[in-house]
């Protein structure tokens, strides 16, 4: 369950810069924005291996 919590904590940091970016148009804030959410798919794909691993073994 800790790989929940990690993941959930990643999204809730990542508030600030998403407001910045769409509220004020802040562009820097996209670009980490972006950054971001490619890390997010990996931590995703981390989980989605995971989670088959154990379904299967």
């Amino acid at each position: 369950m800790s790989k929940f919590a990690d993941l959930k904590s990643f999204v809730d940091g990542l508030e600030d810069d998403f407001g910045k970016f769409y509220d004020k148009g802040n562009k820097a804030a996209g670009t980490r924005v972006r950054k971001a959410m490619q890390e997010l798919k990996g931590m995703a794909q981390d989980i989605r291996v995971e989670v088959q691993n154990m379904k299967n073994g």
